[in-house]
């Protein structure tokens, strides 16, 4: 029942929208209305205003970041119970029951689930986008190849099984949710990193 519990309120806290609760915090367009429509913090920067993006960021992050401590304080060598609240937290994000399961694209919190479950995964991850992004300036681009990366590194690391497991699947989905940016890559058409909403 705990487990059920645990997975649960995972969920719920993955549901809960930065981009959207941040928006409104600065009186800023709900990102679901421009750009992309997509609710994550590369959308909200779009708006021009890059406090509202970096709370978005550090927000979506967070709860992945706090709901697989909190399982693995509670559960520490209960690599499945981990591994659950780890995917539910996630899904909630993509899924959200507070917007009618229309969520973002799931790279902040992919990235706060995976520091929490083990720092280097999730370093190895973020030192990904970082070089792609900087390079390229297409935040899908750098998404999709951390993503890719992501279940490379975990078994590099030689981390539980559960954990592969994770981030096998954080990385099929992500790439999944990028399907729509993938077509604008092949097509040229990727709007770059910092570019103002479109109409």
């Amino acid at each position: 029942m705990l487990t059920l519990a645990f997975v649960v309120c995972a969920y719920l806290l993955g549901s809960v929208s930065f981009a959207v609760l941040m928006s409104k915090a600065f009186s800023l367009p709900d990102p679901r209305t421009y750009g992309s429509q997509n609710p994550g913090a590369t959308n909200v920067l779009r708006s021009g205003k890059k406090a509202a993006a970096a709370l978005t960021l550090l927000g979506d992050a967070a709860k992945g970041t706090v709901a697989v401590l909190l399982a693995q304080w509670y559960a520490p060598e209960n690599y499945a119970l981990i591994a659950a609240v780890s995917l539910a937290v996630f899904i909630g994000h993509l899924f959200p029951i507070f917007l009618r399961f229309k969520g973002g694209k799931g790279v902040a919190t992919a990235l706060g689930v995976l520091l929490a479950l083990n720092v280097w995964l999730g370093l190895a991850c973020l030192a990904t986008w970082l070089l792609v992004a900087l390079v390229f300036r297409l935040s899908s681009l750098a998404a999709l190849l951390a993503a890719a990366a992501t279940p490379v590194y975990a078994y590099l690391f030689n981390l539980p099984r559960e954990y592969l497991l994770v981030a096998t699947v954080l990385s099929l989905l992500l790439i999944w949710r990028h399907k729509g940016n993938i077509q604008n890559l092949i097509a040229g058409k990727e709007s770059k990193i910092g570019s103002k909403k479109q109409s």
